[in-house]
C-alpha cells in the first residue's frame, strides 16, 4: 500500500520506518534539516523494536495517491498541516496525537474522510534529523474509523482498539502529566520523579487532572496500568499517599533518559504542545496547578532558560499549597 505520514517526527518517523520495512511505500512531510536528512540518508530507527534505514518519500506536503494517511504532526501544528492537505479529503485518515481534539480536528477539516484516532505509549525520541528511536515498548491505542488502521499496524506493533477513545484520551492526559516539569527543569522524566519536591508538584497536578476529569463526566478507559477505579481512588488519596503512582511511572521507563515530549520540542526550538496537554485540564475546569506549570513552560519556551527544581516548588507551593492536601 501507499501510505502517507504527515509530520514524521519521533512518533510518525518511527511508524514510516516500521512501514517501510514491512514493505509498503511510504511518503512523508517533513521541514528544514530534518526533511534534507531523510531525502539524503532516509529514517535511522533504533531501539526496542529493532534497527531499520527507511529509504521514503519526503516532501514538504504529500501528493495525491496515497491509500492511508498518519497525521502524526504535535497538536498544536494539527489544524494547519490537515488544512494543507484539503486534497486528500476523501482517503482514511489516522491522527495519532496527545490532548483530546484529534479526531474532531481532522472530521471538520477532511469531512469526506473517515477519521480514527490514536495515542502512542509507546516512547519515542528524536535523537537528530532523520534518526528515531524507540525506548519504551507500548502499544498504540485506536479509536473511531480504526478497521484499515488495525489491518495495517497490527503485524508492525502491539495495537488496542478501545470503544471508549474519549476516555483513553483523558487517560494519556494524566500519563501526559509527566512532561511539563521536564520542560521547566530540563531533566529527564526519571529526575523529576527521583527529586521529591517535583514528585509532590507532578501528584499534585495529576491528582488536580484526575479530579477535573471526574467532574467533566469522564469515564476513564483503562491503558498503561490505569483504570477508572484506581484512577478515582488515586484522587481520593492524600498528597503523601498519592506519591506511590508517579514512583510506578518511574520504573516502567527503566535506566534510559526519557526527556519527555514536550522537553524534547524545547530542545528542538520549537513550540509545545503544553497547552493541549495541561492546557486541556485548564480548558476542562477549576485547575491552577496545572495552569501554573503551562505558565512556567511557556515562560521556559521565551526565555530559554530552565528553572531549578528548588525555584519550580517555591513558586508552586506558595500559590497552590491548598491543593496538596
Amino acid at each position: 500500500m501507499r501510505i502517507g505520514v504527515i509530520g514524521a517526527g519521533a512518533v510518525g518517523g518511527v511508524l514510516a520506518a516500521l512501514l517501510d520495512r514491512a514493505g509498503h511505500s511510504v511518503a512523508v512531510t517533513a521541514r528544514g534539516a530534518h526533511l534534507a536528512a531523510i531525502q539524503d540518508l532516509g529514517i535511522t530507527l533504533s531501539g526496542a523494536w529493532g534497527s531499520h534505514v527507511a529509504r521514503v518519500d519526503a516532501t514538504p506536503e504529500l501528493p495525491t495517491g496515497v491509500d492511508l494517511v498518519l497525521v502524526t504532526t504535535k497538536a498544536q501544528d494539527a489544524a494547519a498541516a490537515l488544512g494543507a492537505h484539503a486534497h486528500l479529503d476523501g482517503v482514511p485518515v489516522l491522527v495519532i496525537q496527545n490532548g483530546l481534539e484529534a479526531i474532531s480536528t481532522a472530521t471538520r477539516l477532511l469531512p469526506h474522510s473517515p477519521v480514527a484516532g490514536g495515542l502512542a505509549l509507546f516512547a519515542a525520541s528524536f535523537l537528530s534529523p532523520g534518526v528515531v528511536s524507540v525506548t519504551a515498548a507500548q502499544p498504540l491505542y485506536l479509536g473511531g474509523a480504526v478497521a484499515p488502521f488495525v489491518d495495517l499496524l497490527s503485524p508492525l506493533l502491539p495495537v488496542t482498539v478501545v470503544s471508549n477513545f474519549a476516555g483513553a484520551q483523558w487517560t494519556k492526559l494524566i500519563v501526559n502529566q509527566l512532561n511539563a516539569l521536564p520542560a521547566i527543569t530540563g531533566l529527564s522524566v526519571q529526575e523529576t520523579i527521583a527529586h521529591p519536591g517535583l514528585r509532590r508538584v507532578l501528584t499534585a497536578s495529576m491528582r488536580e487532572a484526575v479530579r477535573v476529569g471526574i467532574a467533566a463526566g469522564v469515564r476513564f478507559e483503562s491503558l498503561q496500568g490505569l483504570t477508572d477505579a484506581s484512577l478515582r481512588r488515586f484522587a481520593r488519596q492524600p498528597l503523601w499517599a498519592a506519591q506511590a503512582l508517579p514512583l510506578r511511572f518511574a520504573r516502567t521507563f527503566g535506566d534510559v533518559p526519557n526527556p519527555g515530549s514536550t522537553l524534547q520540542s524545547l530542545r528542538r526550538g520549537q513550540r509545545t504542545e503544553i497547552d493541549y496537554l495541561n492546557g486541556a485540564v485548564v480548558a476542562a475546569g477549576s485547575a491552577p496547578i496545572n495552569a501554573a506549570l503551562v505558565a512556567l513552560v511557556h515562560s521556559v519556551e521565551k526565555s530559554g532558560v530552565f528553572l531549578a527544581p528548588a525555584e519550580v516548588v517555591q513558586q508552586l507551593s506558595a500559590k497552590m499549597r491548598r491543593g496538596w492536601s
